[in-house]
């Protein structure tokens, strides 16, 4: 019996089920290619279709192929059932969704833009163990934005000197220190040296203070080796690990969340390589879909980017947003995190273009403060402050010293 063809695999009146993963794609099709032929192809190369016809008897197989079902100028959807994908497993889906398609001949270029996850797949994963609550589960930010930073420079710096700048930050005001992605256990910093000396010096930030404050250390490593580390946070008392995401892949990602919630622990998520595939307009998978698999996997907070107020190429960081913190089948939401190139003089605008309900997360905005790291995170907090109360920064300055110096040096433009 002949079996599945390309036309098999198109049907513009098809309707989606609502249990069907409904994916969004962009596609320019190659030079001999109609966009009903490269549509019928992504949807065939990424269910169960081949090139050549078969001979099947189909009283041994599954109906497992997908349904390009729609297509609006160069917008194609791709319906897939959910018996394709299995529970649980994020490589899986995506080996399906973005595998192979992405290098087809039938098409020039094509870019994942979306998903409408159904119950059926959503069902499967954990999502957030704490998101947004964080702010005020294990931080004092429940009413304004959280503050991050990371200490400058963000390598080579000695384990005396991180833990040093950490403390002058959080005792300026930030809530939360944070290594850089590029940061794990190097010579000149060691893992285990950093962890127990930021997280004294946080402890007596915390005593001095009352404001409970934290450590995004970076665990990032091979599988086994990362959750021996997040188990030395939990050791030593830390309430946080930090997490490369993309490069340390997607299944590790769901071993951390695992472990993080034996220990408590929230997962803050850096999309270190996210650029490899989103930076495209036209080719690759969105940042929409990587924050999407990030909630769906399990981190607590992940960065979503400035909404253009900093430093990284624009992206649609509020309709992100969004979807992280909206409803999800149940699942907790995710804490978006703007970082890259913010300072005091463009705090105002990043709430107003993204509200309160975010992780600020500024380096050289904090260390590069004329005055010291203790001056600057005075100064991103009050610009906070003056935010929060609606009160322009520059007569907030009057009477907060720092912030009118942050103010003086960087004005209220952006750094590329």
């Amino acid at each position: 019996m002949t079996g599945i063809e390309y036309d098999d695999f198109l049907d513009l009146e098809y309707q989606p089920a609502e249990t069907e993963l409904v994916c969004e794609f962009a596609i320019e099709p190659a030079a001999d290619m109609t966009m009903e032929a490269a549509a019928s192809r992504v949807a065939s190369e990424s269910s169960n279709g081949t090139w050549a016809a078969l001979h099947v008897d189909e009283s041994e197989l599954t109906d497992l192929g997908a349904v390009a079902c729609d297509i609006d100028g160069s917008d194609v959807l791709v319906a897939y059932p959910p018996e394709l994908f299995e529970a649980g497993s994020m490589p899986q889906i995506l080996s399906c969704i973005a595998g192979n398609i992405l290098g087809m001949k039938a098409v020039d270029s094509i870019r994942l833009e979306d998903c409408r996850w159904p119950e059926t797949v959503v069902g499967g994963f954990p999502g957030p163990q704490f998101g947004t609550s964080v702010a005020g589960e294990k931080l004092d930010a429940e009413d304004r934005p959280v503050l991050a930073t990371v200490p400058k420079p963000k390598v080579g710096l000695s384990t005396d000197a991180h833990a040093s700048i950490g403390e002058a930050a959080w005792r300026g005001g930030i809530d939360l220190l944070k290594d850089d992605e590029n940061l794990t256990d190097q010579a000149f910093n060691p893992f285990v040296d950093r962890l127990t000396e930021s997280l004294a010096a946080r402890d007596r930030v915390q005593e001095d203070t009352g404001e409970r404050k934290d450590y995004l250390v970076n665990v990032t490593a091979e599988t086994t080796e990362m959750l021996e580390r997040i188990d030395l946070v939990a050791e030593h008392g830390g309430g946080f690990v930090m997490v490369d995401v993309i490069t340390c892949g997607w299944a590790a990602v769901q071993s951390v969340r695992d472990r993080c919630e034996d220990h408590g622990l929230a997962i803050h998520a850096h999309r270190a390589m996210h650029a490899a595939f989103d930076r495209l307009d036209h080719h690759g998978v969105s940042m929409r879909v990587i924050a999407q698999v990030a909630r769906l996997c399990g981190v607590d907070h992940i960065h979503t980017g400035t909404a253009g107020l900093g430093k990284l190429e624009n992206e649609d960081t509020p309709g992100i947003n969004a979807w992280l913190t909206g409803e999800c089948y149940g699942l907790n939401p995710v804490l978006p995190v703007a970082s890259g190139g913010l300072h005091p003089g463009v705090i105002d605008q990043l709430i107003d273009a993204l509200g309160t309900d975010i992780i600020v997360q500024a380096g050289g905005g904090v260390h590069g403060h004329p005055d010291g790291t203790l001056a600057g995170a005075k100064a991103l907090r009050q610009s906070v402050e003056a935010a929060m109360a609606g009160e322009a920064l520059a007569d907030y300055a009057t009477d907060h010293p720092e912030l009118a110096t942050a103010l003086e040096t960087w004005g209220a433009e952006t750094p590329r």
